[in-house]
């Protein structure tokens, strides 16, 4: 194709009514010899219209990125549409300056193009780019530097992913440029002109990527990734020098400038209204600088008032929406006039109801939200109208399914808990309507993933209703019924994305009862399960634990309830699901035999621990996995000890004839250590505590009595650490709230008396919280002070007002002994040296201290009656009973 018939079917690109020719005309004519570079010629013909150019370079990169890369089609014959050799050694030969001498929007269409041709053609084809790039750089023309810079950046940018040994092309020609750069650099550090400051940054620029690289270099020195010859303590010492020169000198006054020019368009009453949405633009992208400098955050009121408030009011929808934009991204602005921030709320709730155009109501329900959230008073304001702008919100959900605004509903909901309560039914249902109605685009059709998003978003809208009117009842269960219907069509269709949020949906649906109809879910998540495999158990996990810990009864009432979790943990720990979901399965079971004590449940637990313990025959790699399977064991133990005892005699490991009891008591003093939380501990404590309370004990018991007091003693020194992390976290937390309410309020101070009796309890609670702190100067590790991942999972066991307390029942039980098996006692405190026998102590001084710590709460909870603090002993004769042991 001749260089006239090219321009012309360019020109004709851009005519909506000779596009179509032309295009096809392009299409038949990139196949011939000479076409290519044609285009490389028209793109750097500096008689030619920009328009012109632009099209041709557009055009030219799309056939460099999709034509230049040989062996993609090493299975069929060359295409038509590849590029000859002839054209490709054109381009080879002109790009570089092409790249020099293009103006902006050429050049970086061309950037491009030398990008890919340097991924393929270099160094096998093309190592005349590096000599290329050498004379340019010394060349004294300072226009050819920035341009030649982009080249030397591609040429960089092509060898940041790949190996080491793969990077030595770079790394010899990188040998001719370092020093070149570093004088280059020099020569213009005096200069201060925009040129030669873009100039400098394109060279930090490389730097960056070349150092990127050869990060190993300086954090393994004995693993070089480049050779000393490129990045050494000289050269690199002598661009830190460099750097520092830049950093310390003047920034030149950029911000003013843009704000002297945005200002001078904003205050032009004949100015074009795209220049203004562009002025608004560039103030609003710079609003967080803004805002942080005093000079100019006291004019950003005045600034909304004049310039944007009246833009409201515009008849041209995107100068309406830009409004709102700029409205959302200077939220925190310090309105001094009460009277601005209502007019702002106002412009925006008009827009978001009444305004024809949607990207308007878009950016206005953005722009809203973020007010209220950030301007104290605004909330108020809106209160009255929350009905109609949430029915606004609702709708253009439903008609843009667009995801930032199920994230707005998401925060309004939060913001107006209260006001949303009663019309949470309606919201909920038209939710779930534009949820059926997005998910009818299937993922492969065009915009499926961004409308999976969205559901996903609705679902979660939905569950944060769920949240705020879990109070009320009679609205639950209202929103039972229609919560059901979206979770029963995610699952009939085996829609999986959505799988994580409607296991959260029934979760919450769960949290307070569980209804009938809760229920009947159940074999339907067990289908689930059962069909697509371990990938969401962990997903179910929380939505188990409330059938297990919220409604027992129902759980107890049909042993098909039972038979499923079961199946479904017996699953997970017999398959290879990866030890995370082994771990949830473990304790589930054990969250099953603590929570149905005394629940008549005897038949099942021997095939719990089976289960668990079996799964200890193959390898582990956690200690997690180790001790969450022990613990199922342990929890039996506590759930009845002969029960434990006599399966542990009748199991057998593979290839074993001996049972497994041995086994398993010295792998759990073994990992006593690698039991870490609060539950954990306390479950190991209790377990301890049945061992040694046993009357008729088996000889592996026996065999390691001297063992057991010192772990104990290992578990409560963990677990008066985590109980006084637990006590630091709500103290924090309560401190934080009574700023609040001190900001809020003038808090009276009551009368000395009240004073003093607020004081004796915020102790007790203090001893019982923290076990007795004694402040020692030992340094706590993580894992003893947090939580462990799964002890949000709770049961019975953990609730702070039940008698099972771990301190109680220790004392009592070796006192117990004391009298009752001198002999046993002898051997199990026989071993323990002096600071052991103190520790023993100072955990019955804490028995006494909880004990005293447990019953004025116990008062207090009841409208008991004043008291005073009680004296504690520091020592402690053993008596007493055993509670929560029966």
């Amino acid at each position: 194709m001749d260089p006239n018939s090219l321009i012309e079917a360019l020109r004709g690109t851009m005519d909506p009514n000779l596009r179509e020719a032309a295009e096809r005309q392009l299409n038949e004519g990139h196949s011939q010899v000479n076409f290519t570079s044609t285009l490389l010629q028209v793109t750097m013909s500096e008689q030619l219209d920009l328009p012109v150019r632009q099209a041709g370079v557009i055009y030219l990169k799309n056939m460099v990125t999709q034509y230049w890369s040989e062996g993609d089609n090493t299975h069929s014959e060359v295409p038509s549409s590849n590029i000859p050799e002839e054209d490709r050694q054109f381009i080879r030969d002109n790009i570089v300056e092409a790249i020099i001498h293009s103006p902006e929007r050429i050049r970086v269409q061309l950037t491009t193009c030398i990008h890919h041709m340097i991924k393929h053609d270099y160094p096998n084809k093309w190592t005349a780019i590096v000599d290329k790039i050498g004379f340019y750089l010394q060349a004294d023309n300072s226009s050819c530097w920035l341009g030649i810079l982009l080249c030397l950046y591609q040429l960089v940018k092509n060898y940041e992913y790949k190996k080491p040994d793969e990077r030595q092309p770079l790394i010899a020609a990188m040998q001719i440029f370092m020093p070149m750069l570093k004088d280059r650099f020099i020569q213009l550090l005096p200069d201060p002109s925009s040129d030669s400051v873009l100039v400098q940054k394109q060279i930090f620029k490389i730097l960056y990527a070349l150092f990127q690289m050869s990060y190993e270099v300086f954090m393994l020195p004995l693993q070089y990734n480049l050779p000393l010859e490129l990045i050494n303590r000289q050269n690199l010492t002598e661009w830190m020098e460099i750097l520092k020169t830049v950093v310390d000198r003047d920034v030149p006054p950029v911000l003013q400038k843009t704000m002297g020019f945005c200002y001078q368009i904003l205050t032009e009453l004949t100015s074009d209204p795209r220049k203004k949405d562009g002025a608004l633009h560039m103030i609003g992208s710079l609003a967080e600088i803004l805002l942080k400098k005093k000079v100019y955050k006291d004019q950003m009121e005045f600034m909304l008032q004049n310039h944007v408030f009246p833009l409201f009011r515009s008849e041209l929808g995107y100068m309406r929406a830009r409004a709102c934009w700029v409205l959302h991204y200077f939220c925190e602005v310090k309105f001094k006039s009460d009277q601005n921030l209502q007019t702002a709320l106002e412009l925006t709730r008009l827009c978001l109801i009444n305004d024809n155009e949607m990207p308007v109501k878009v950016e206005a329900a953005i722009a809203l939200q973020v007010l209220i959230s950030n301007q104290e008073k605004a909330k108020e304001y809106i209160t009255p109208y929350i009905r109609p702008v949430m029915q606004a919100l609702l709708h253009i959900v439903r008609e843009t399914e667009n995801d930032d605004l199920t994230n707005v509903i998401q925060k309004m909901i939060c913001e107006y808990s209260e006001e949303v309560t009663p019309i949470a039914v309606e919201m909920t249902q038209h939710l779930a309507m534009t949820f059926n109605q997005v998910i009818q685009t299937g993922p492969d059709e065009e915009g499926g993933d961004d409308k999976a998003v969205t559901a996903m978003g609705i679902l979660n809208t939905i569950d944060t209703l769920l949240s705020v009117v879990e109070d009320h009842k009679e609205i639950t269960q209202q929103l039972e019924g229609i919560c059901l219907q979206v979770i029963g069509t995610v699952l009939q269709q085996h829609v999986l994305e959505f799988y994580e949020e409607i296991l959260s949906l029934a979760h919450s649906l769960t949290c307070q009862q569980v209804s009938p109809q809760m229920w009947q879910l159940l074999p339907l998540v067990y289908e689930v399960f059962q069909q697509d495999g371990f990938d969401y158990f962990t997903d179910m996990m929380p939505l188990l634990h409330n059938y297990i810990t919220v409604d027992t009864d129902t759980l107890l009432s049909d042993t098909k309830y039972l038979e499923v979790i079961y199946s479904m943990c017996k699953k997970i720990l017999s398959g290879d699901p990866g030890e995370d979901p082994e771990c949830h399965a473990a304790k589930l079971l054990e969250v099953i035999i603590l929570q149905c004590k005394g629940r008549g449940i005897d038949q099942v637990v021997p095939l719990f621990v089976t289960t668990a313990l079996e799964r200890l025959t193959r390898e582990v790699k956690t200690s997690e996995l180790r001790t969450m399977c022990l613990q199922v064991a342990i929890a039996a133990l506590y759930y009845n000890p002969p029960l434990l005892l006599n399966t542990l005699e009748n199991l057998r490991f593979p290839n074993n004839t001996e049972p497994i009891t041995n086994h398993f008591i010295s792998q759990w003093l073994k990992d006593v250590d690698c039991f870490l939380g609060l539950h954990d501990r306390k479950m190991c404590i209790l377990g301890l505590c049945a061992l040694m309370d046993l009357e008729q004990r088996p000889q592996a018991i026996n065999q390691v009595a001297g063992q057991l007091l010192p772990a104990a003693i290992l578990l409560f020194n963990g677990l008066k650490r985590a109980y006084a992390c637990r006590a630091e976290h709500e103290n924090e937390e309560e401190e934080d709230g009574e700023n609040s309410d001190e900001e809020d309020e003038n808090v009276e101070l009551g009368s000395d008396e009240d004073d003093i009796d607020e004081e004796g309890q915020e102790y007790l609670e203090m001893l019982a919280k923290q076990a007795g702190e004694d402040g020692d100067d030992e340094e706590w590790e993580e894992d003893d002070a947090e939580e462990t991942a799964l002890e949000g999972y709770t049961t019975a066991v953990d609730d702070d007002d039940n008698l099972v307390d771990e301190y109680q029942i220790f004392k009592a039980i070796l006192q117990n002994l004391q009298s009752r098996d001198p002999t046993w006692y002898q051997a199990l405190t026989q071993a323990l040296d002096e600071e052991q026998s103190k520790q023993l102590q100072d955990i019955g001084t804490l028995a006494d201290q909880r004990r005293a710590a447990h019953e004025s709460k116990m008062i207090e909870k009841h409208g008991g009656y004043k008291f005073t603090v009680p004296v504690v002993p520091s020592t402690f004769n053993f008596g007493g009973s055993a509670p929560g042991m029966n």
